[in-house]
C-alpha cells in the first residue's frame, strides 16, 4: 500500500482505483505516469510506501 502525503489517501494495489480505470492487481509502480491521488489530484511522487 501507499499513502499520499498530502491528503492520507491509501493506495490499495488489491482494489485499484475504479474512478480512473485502474483495475485491481495493479502494483503502485505499474501506474500509468498520468495518474493523479483520487483525493488531492497530486502525482505518484507524493505518495510513500505504507503499512497497516
Amino acid at each position: 500500500m501507499y499513502k499520499c502525503n498530502i491528503c492520507g489517501y491509501i493506495y490499495h494495489p488489491e482494489e485499484g482505483d475504479g474512478s480512473q480505470g485502474i483495475l485491481g492487481g495493479t502494483s503502485f509502480s505499474d501506474l500509468p505516469a498520468s495518474w493523479r491521488c483520487p483525493v488531492c489530484n497530486v502525482t505518484v511522487e507524493d505518495f510513500e510506501p505504507f503499512e497497516e
